[in-house]
């Protein structure tokens, strides 16, 4: 009997103590402790600061040092000096406001959001009906504005941005810096994401499509980031409503999921790109492995159980084919926020 092999019910363990874990997490967000351990304090000094219970503060703090979540400096041996805790560079990087990155109100929004799922999955497969949350029952653009300025944000900012720039680094319309490029971002939000693109090319123009309300934040953005005069707004819905013409690039990142015809969607894009323009498409697809789909299947089952899309490994570029385009490249990137998604680069024939 092999003594360093877990026991099959473990995974099953973890998953009864992750919400202790992510409870923790969510309550040092609130209290401000991890922006006060920018700098080091005890467990007392801690407490002091922020008027927290000491005793508890200490265990919360270990804890949180085994989570990786912060530094911890030990108490020399003769216990005169009590150990000193820090933020590790992930919880510096991702959740001190101070950080350009911070996205800890994201973290907190997924967070509330899946709990309140959960708490109604039983009477769900009971009863069925569609589950009350909010953020996926009503795709107003006053919500999706709201989620821009916050949740979409933060994570665009944060993770969003980056990834975007290595998958278009594999693109040749992209990384031909000398020539002159328009790009739709569709769906695309708070605008960082085009924001990144356009500091990236010089000769890259673009347009930001979504809601009216959410584009009013994107304008705000793309203003504040001095780049009115290279990337512009465009309000509508997908559904209906035409997105404009001639572009050389489309972006397209987790939007797929919300329209009511993904077909009508995909034509809409293809007839928007000039000849051999490039398509981008980001989306999270349900893999045909255990492993691989139990990273995705948690995240999108609230949508699932609306029935939105989320197609199988595959199915997507099925779709993309089936709309007009002939050349299509997939594969998964895990740098995206919260699940594994499929990069789809399809290109549109040239005349």
């Amino acid at each position: 009997m092999s003594f360093h092999t877990p026991h099959r019910l473990q995974p099953y363990w973890d998953l009864a103590v992750a919400p202790v874990q992510a409870d923790a997490l969510a309550a040092t967000l609130e209290l401000g402790i991890f922006d006060a351990l920018e700098t080091p304090h005890t467990a007392a000094q801690l407490a002091l600061s922020l008027a927290l219970h000491a005793p508890h503060t200490a265990l919360l703090l270990e804890l949180l040092w085994s989570m990786q979540l912060l530094d911890r400096n030990v108490a020399d041996e003769a216990g005169d000096k009590p150990a000193s805790y820090r933020c590790a560079a992930t919880a510096h990087r991702y959740f001190c406001r101070s950080s350009a990155a911070f996205c800890g109100d994201a973290w907190l929004y997924r967070l509330h959001a899946l709990r309140h799922f959960g708490t109604q999955l039983h009477s769900l497969v009971r009863d069925g009906g569609k589950p009350t949350l909010s953020s996926y029952n009503t795709s107003t653009g006053v919500n999706w504005a709201a989620a821009a300025q916050q949740q979409i944000g933060q994570e665009q900012r944060a993770v969003t941005m980056r990834a975007a720039l290595s998958v278009m680094e594999r693109i040749a319309p992209f990384t031909s810096r000398d020539t002159p490029l328009r790009l739709l971002d569709l769906g695309g939000g708070p605008g960082w994401v085009a924001i990144a693109l356009a500091q990236a090319h010089a000769r890259m123009q673009a347009t930001v499509f979504d809601w009216p309300e959410t584009v009013a934040v994107a304008a705000a953005n793309i203003a504040h980031a001095g780049l009115s005069e290279r990337i512009d707004t465009l309000a509508g819905d997908l559904g209906v409503d035409e997105i404009g013409s001639g572009y050389d690039l489309v972006w397209c990142s987790s939007v797929l999921h919300f329209v009511p015809d993904m077909q009508a969607a995909l034509h809409k894009m293809h007839a928007a790109l000039a000849p051999g323009g490039v398509l981008v498409c980001v989306q999270a697809e349900i893999a045909p492995t255990p492993d691989d789909a139990s990273r995705v299947l948690p995240y999108y089952l609230p949508m699932r159980m609306l029935g939105r899309n989320v197609t199988r490994q595959g199915e997507l570029a099925m779709h993309l084919q089936a709309a007009g385009w002939r050349q299509v490249e997939q594969y998964q990137a895990s740098d995206f926020p919260m699940a594994p998604v499929q990069v789809l680069i399809a290109r549109k024939a040239s005349l």
